[in-house]
């Protein structure tokens, strides 16, 4: 009988931070954009912001712009520090493409 060893390449992957608490709601909250201005994002991210408005009592939805776009700065700490110091609730990164 031989025996036959597989290399499994998924590996695996150790969490070392976990991803914030999820809020409970979005009413009452203030709630930013970090957009890597792809994909239609001037068309997408406009409109979710009006629906988020119209959905949700007493939302704070910052304009589009407020932070600084595109990949090469989204991921920089200059814009975490903005992020964090502007006191928003949570943030709606990127635009799926």
């Amino acid at each position: 009988m031989v025996d036959l060893e597989f290399h499994d390449p998924s590996g695996a992957i150790e969490v070392k931070r976990p991803h914030a608490p999820r809020l409970r709601g979005l009413a009452g909250k203030r709630i930013g954009f970090v957009s890597n201005e792809q994909w239609q994002a001037y068309r997408m991210l406009p409109l979710l912001k009006a629906l988020l408005e119209n959905d949700f009592p007493g939302i704070e939805v910052l304009p589009i712009d407020t932070f600084p776009q595109g990949n090469a700065m989204i991921g920089s700490e200059e814009t975490a520090a903005l992020v964090k110091a502007s006191g928003v609730d949570a943030v709606i990164i990127r635009n799926a493409a």
